[in-house]
């Protein structure tokens, strides 16, 4: 079965952006509940352990119907959350390097141009979803958007960043001021992650 990969710092480790109890919950409760869902579905068709989270969201048309729709949700969740939490480091921030950073300005004319359109399409997602940057399958950059825990591996393109905006991301320090917490999540933000996976993308 799957198993929850250990978070990459402790919990008060992003602190001030991101508090240690929110991130005790969301990772505790809500990456461990996706986690026990998809093993608790993946069960009925034990043969699918073999390959990896990643490949069976990338192949959802190819999942067995009785659980294609939960596996979308759940398995979606636990990947979705094992990514994030790479996509940060204490005293992160800044601006990338490197061969993303060459993309990104490539792609957008700047960093700042990115991150602006970044941070217009999180704040623009209506309810619970996700905001990222991707690979696509021609090898450029996009940003996207995803409602609820859908993946862009689903839809053919490699996820390198990306930011969770369901509520109980940030709820307890930041209510509904959902801005501010994409503002914050900006100075945590893990750039070697994003270089390394740029990288295995396009390789």
């Amino acid at each position: 079965m799957f198993v929850l990969p250990p978070l990459p710092y402790s919990y008060d480790a992003l602190e001030p952006y991101l508090d240690a109890r929110t991130m005790e919950i969301h990772y505790d409760r809500h990456h461990r509940g996706y986690l026990n869902k998809t093993n608790e579905l993946l069960q009925k068709h034990p043969e699918l352990f073999k390959q990896t989270i990643n490949d069976l969201l990338r192949h959802l048309d190819s999942i067995p119907e009785d659980i294609r729709h939960g596996l979308r949700n759940f398995g979606g969740g636990f990947a979705n959350h094992t990514l994030f939490w790479t996509c940060m480091k204490p005293g992160g921030g800044g601006t990338p390097q490197g061969e993303v950073a060459h993309a990104i300005e490539q792609e957008f004319g700047s960093f700042d141009s990115f991150k602006d359109r970044f941070t217009g399409a999180a704040r623009s997602l209506f309810g619970s979803g996700w905001t990222w940057l991707v690979v696509t399958s021609e090898h450029t950059l996009e940003i996207m958007t995803t409602q609820d825990q859908d993946t862009p591996l689903s839809y053919g393109k490699e996820p390198l960043l990306a930011l969770d905006l369901w509520e109980h991301a940030y709820y307890l320090k930041y209510q509904n001021k959902r801005p501010d917490f994409i503002t914050a999540w900006w100075h945590v933000v893990n750039w070697d992650t994003v270089e390394q996976l740029y990288k295995n993308a396009v390789s």
